[in-house]
């Protein structure tokens, strides 16, 4: 990687959290994907799949101008761990390709989500990148333990002991 992406600390925090999410999803409660905790709320299996799908994301934000949101590609199910965890490990490589690539002007460089005219954000990569990459996935991570949680799946340790991994190691 580059100095355009270390000078952030940005690589250090991005590597602890794949990891924590790889882990997270390793997790993933085969058979019970159509699960929801609330008729509001996701499926697990939507939920884990959108999970899978933000470092493809960050990778679509470093090497793109802007998505279009309407003009997105429906996203096939995946049903066990195994192919989350794939989905999950293509986006990662995808995005530290995409990181290895980029250079300071790249990431100083705007890039905009929008959905047909309505425009959601546009704002700088380095800035999006901490926002909609990395604050977005440990969001969405965090839900998938409450899942668990409910659903008697042991959580794993992210950030410390759980009920269920009193130690990481």
């Amino acid at each position: 990687m580059n100095d355009a992406t270390t000078s952030f600390g940005f690589l250090e925090d991005m590597e602890e959290e794949l990891g924590s999410t790889k882990r997270v999803l390793e997790r993933f409660p085969d058979g019970q994907g159509s699960w929801r905790p609330h008729e509001k709320s996701k499926t697990l299996a939507e939920l884990a799949r959108h999970v899978a799908d933000i470092p493809g994301l960050a990778a679509t934000i470093l090497e793109t101008e802007e998505m279009d949101a309407l003009a997105r590609p429906p996203r096939e199910p995946l049903h066990t761990s195994a192919e989350l965890i794939a989905h999950f490990d293509g986006g990662v490589s995808a995005l530290r390709a995409a990181l290895s690539r980029a250079d300071d002007e790249r990431m100083r460089g705007e890039w905009a989500l929008r959905a047909g005219d309505r425009m959601f954000v546009r704002r700088p990569r380095r800035a999006l990148l901490r926002t909609m990459f990395l604050s977005h996935m440990i969001h969405h991570r965090a839900q998938l333990g409450v899942y668990y949680r409910l659903l008697n799946v042991p959580v794993p340790s992210v950030y410390g002991p759980t009920a269920d991994e009193p130690f990481r190691g």
